[in-house]
């Protein structure tokens, strides 16, 4: 019977003898994990010298000895001849070593683990009787696959100490649109600050002990201040915990992420960002509006509606060539235009206004900049919704390809059918 056991090899001595592929395939993992590495051998293979020379290993360039043994944690017997292999297995046996030995399975007492990790945690699959490192391999790939997702429970059982933040950015809205990072730290919380906008379907699989708090903003009401938020997160930080502020989609891109930083930092929290998909961009793809295309737009400028248009603002609507991307700009929009048109802004340029991207109250309104805030106001445009001002937002712009397609499988078609009846 095996017996599977996590042993940290950090700052200790790791010995591989035999310089080979098995070598060069292993040695990451403890180099990795910072252990003092020797490799004793007459040669080595292209990629264990490589190795050696990027991370500076111990290299005795000839047989192993017993003395080469001294003070060693695990020993990796992996020469290609099966009697050197056993012969380590052996001595190590002797001295109470642990040894992995690829040729010699009856005296090798250790086994490597095809493992993966996921944040913290390490999850290693071996066979019980024989060697099947094929099998451990699939089975390591699925659970990683499962730890990717979010799927396992990954929450913490006992406090570990110090509390960290993470600012994850949720995308547009549904799930699946998620960074494979963000379900897995999402899956490790010890409590979700939440955003309305942000991917709240996820939430609904929390563990029941999960806290989640929501602090959600709509147009014109603010129900939890930004400082009451930075004192959210911070604080729980400070009691140990693990807090995931969930935004939609990236938090530094109008998600005052910059700001939950600064805050982590000025209190000595660690603190990291999950970039997230982020609405400027992929609200217009779910209408098919691409915010840059070849020979039509060089340049995308992003900018705040809640404000009045800035000079550079004004000069990218005065820009044929340049994609006007505004968020949180509905309630603003008479203004904007306006500002736009006084500034010089061609009246024709194409206006879209998309609301609840990729959700499935979506709804795209198109006008030119003359005309948009009186098409928005008739048609009753609500937040949230992304303006995309330029002639990306024409909806003719990807129709003659497509129409082109069209024609060309519609005409294949018929030329088939006539070689067919002929």
């Amino acid at each position: 019977m095996t017996t599977l056991i996590g042993v940290r090899l950090t700052g200790r001595l790791v010995v591989f003898a035999g310089g080979g592929r098995a070598t060069a395939r292993r040695l990451p993992r403890f180099v990795a994990e910072g252990a003092r590495v020797l490799i004793v051998a007459p040669e080595l293979s292209a990629q264990t010298r490589a190795l050696v020379h990027a991370h500076g290993l111990g290299w005795r360039p000839r047989r192993i000895r017993p003395r080469d043994l001294r003070g060693a944690w695990l020993v990796h017997a992996a020469t290609g001849d099966a009697a050197v292999d056993s012969w380590v297995a052996r001595r190590c046996e002797a001295s109470r070593i642990l040894c992995v030995a690829a040729g010699d399975g009856e005296h090798s007492v250790a086994r490597l683990a095809a493992e993966t990790r996921s944040g913290d945690t390490v999850v290693g699959a071996v066979s019980d009787i024989g060697v099947d490192p094929g099998r451990s391999a699939r089975i390591r790939d699925a659970i990683a696959g499962m730890l990717d997702e979010g799927a396992l429970p990954l929450r913490r059982r006992r406090e570990a100490g110090a509390g960290r933040v993470d600012l994850v950015g949720g995308g547009p809205g549904p799930d699946d649109l998620l960074t494979l990072r963000a379900r897995r730290l999402i899956a490790e919380a010890d409590v979700v600050v939440a955003d309305r906008l942000g991917p709240t379907g996820v939430l609904a699989f929390l563990d029941p002990g999960v806290e989640v708090i929501d602090v959600g903003k709509h147009p014109g009401h603010h129900p939890v201040p930004q400082d009451e938020i930075d004192r959210i997160i911070v604080a729980r930080a400070r009691a140990g915990q693990r807090v995931v502020r969930l935004k939609g989609g990236d938090p530094f891109v109008f998600g005052r992420g910059g700001e939950e930083v600064a805050a982590c930092l000025a209190a000595g929290i660690p603190v990291d960002v999950v970039p997230g998909v982020s609405s400027a961009i992929a609200v217009p793809q779910a209408a098919g509006i691409p915010v840059t295309h070849r020979g039509t737009a060089t340049g995308v400028h992003i900018t705040n509606g809640h404000d009045a248009p800035t000079e550079a603002t004004l000069a990218a609507l005065r820009d044929p060539a340049t994609t006007t991307v505004v968020l949180m700009g509905v309630a603003a929009l008479p203004q904007f235009a306006a500002a736009a048109l006084a500034a010089g802004a061609d009246p024709a340029t194409p206006v879209a206004i998309v609301e609840s991207g990729h959700r499935d109250r979506q709804r795209t309104t198109r006008a030119p900049l003359g005309r948009i805030a009186a098409e928005a106001a008739a048609a009753g445009v609500r937040n949230p919704a992304v303006i995309v001002v330029g002639a990306v937002a024409d909806e003719r712009l990807l129709r003659p390809v497509a129409d082109a397609a069209a024609t060309q499988s519609a005409a294949s078609a018929s030329g088939a059918n006539g070689d067919g009846a002929t």
